[in-house]
């Protein structure tokens, strides 16, 4: 079952995205359309809102964008793409065809909206994570915003690691790539001090921190690192 913070993220960004096509939507219809209650649109549209969105309330007939606004470029801060990427590979995971086809249409009409710095490196974030489902519900790792923007911005990074013998090392890593097991994220990167690729539990990492140093992209794509090293 996909969680009910993704679920929410997917009808916020649809109903921004009907907001934007029709000119009036009332709250039975928007609750009608993504099967919720009325109260849950009420408190949508509050987010949508207190987020920064200026909707128009007509008292009886429902609501509308004020006219001439559109979701701008700079809308989405580059960590906050990163979490709707991170959200997408979740929501592939869905066994509901209409609801995966309903949020990557929405997700598809925010990326066109991003700057294109960003979008780049959202592609490059898309490219180098593989999600499997989490049945582990605990949030376990403050880390992963910070490795994403490593990872799409070559930031040579500095962490302090615990190994499974509880011995604690620093350790100075390339991030290259993020993947979700059942129970915990896993950094791919190149350690320095290794010479090679390792793996790096997240929640193993007891403190990082991004260089100003940038590395130099590793010139093959995720496949081809496990094709290498598998």
């Amino acid at each position: 079952m996909i969680d009910n913070d993704t679920k929410r993220l997917s009808r916020l960004t649809a109903i921004l995205t009907q907001l934007q096509t029709k000119r009036l939507l009332t709250a039975s219809e928007l609750a009608k359309k993504f099967s919720v209650s009325v109260r849950t649109i009420y408190r949508d549209i509050r987010a949508l809102e207190q987020s920064g969105v200026p909707i128009f309330t007509e008292e009886g007939k429902g609501y509308s964008l004020v006219e001439g606004y559109k979701i701008p470029p700079v809308m989405f801060t580059e960590t906050q793409a990163n979490a709707l990427i991170l959200a997408e590979q979740l929501v592939l995971k869905n066994k509901d065809a209409s609801f995966v086809k309903d949020y990557i249409e929405a997700i598809d009409k925010i990326k066109a909206v991003l700057a294109h710095s960003i979008k780049d490196k959202v592609n490059l974030l898309a490219e180098r994570t593989r999600f499997s489902q989490n049945i582990n519900s605990e949030k376990n790792s403050n880390n992963l915003s910070d490795l994403q923007y490593a990872l799409t911005s070559f930031c040579l990074t500095k962490i302090e690691y615990i190994n499974e013998a509880k011995e604690s090392t620093s350790r100075l890593v390339e991030p290259f790539a993020l993947l979700s097991t059942q129970e915990n994220w896993l950094l791919v990167a190149w350690c320095r001090s290794r010479k090679d690729f390792r793996f790096f539990r997240l929640d193993r990492i007891k403190k990082l921190e991004l260089l100003s140093e940038k590395f130099a992209p590793h010139k093959m794509t995720l496949q081809e690192y496990f094709d290498r090293h598998h």
